[in-house]
């Protein structure tokens, strides 16, 4: 009996024509790991991934010579890595490919590291969204009231007034 997937399986599972799935294989982009006795191409799980991953890829307007460009060089950067479609997390912001692979971000084809500070962006956002905001207690400081309300009664109805 044999395994993998046939090319029919395979198109039928990822979308691709089989004009594609040829190209792709031809060109290297994406080649099945199996052959049958009789020389038959057969995709395996993994294989099928990296179908799917490059047609992400291509889906999110990435062309094909830039993904096969970053996979040879994310195979000079990564050199435990032998397939880079099935093994690694590929992420693309318009023309760039982000590469996610343990704790960190780098781009494909240069190896530059993504370094976001989420705590600072953050802190940022919020200053922008209230910015100069005053705090309650700034407004009206504790100098004791004539009437019989303490500054906290009158502090909450301003607070509910302006919330109207």
């Amino acid at each position: 009996m044999e395994s993998g997937f046939t090319s029919q399986q395979a198109m039928s599972i990822s979308g691709l024509s089989r004009r594609q799935l040829t190209y792709w294989r031809n060109t290297g982009l994406v080649v099945p790991s199996q052959r049958t006795d009789g020389g038959h191409w057969r995709y395996t799980f993994l294989d099928l991934l990296a179908l799917k991953a490059a047609k992400k890829l291509i889906e999110a307007g990435v062309s094909v010579q830039k993904i096969r460009k970053s996979i040879a060089s994310l195979l000079n950067f990564l050199p435990t890595c032998t397939a880079p479609l099935r093994e690694l997390s590929l992420v693309t912001t318009g023309d760039i490919i982000l590469v996610l692979h343990g704790d960190t971000a780098f781009e494909a084809l240069t190896g530059q590291e993504w370094i976001l500070p989420v705590a600072e962006l953050e802190l940022e956002i919020a200053r922008l969204h209230h910015p100069g905001k005053p705090r309650q207690v700034e407004l009206f400081p504790d100098q004791g009231t004539r009437d019989s309300e303490s500054t906290t009664e009158i502090n909450s109805k301003v607070a509910a007034r302006s919330l109207v």
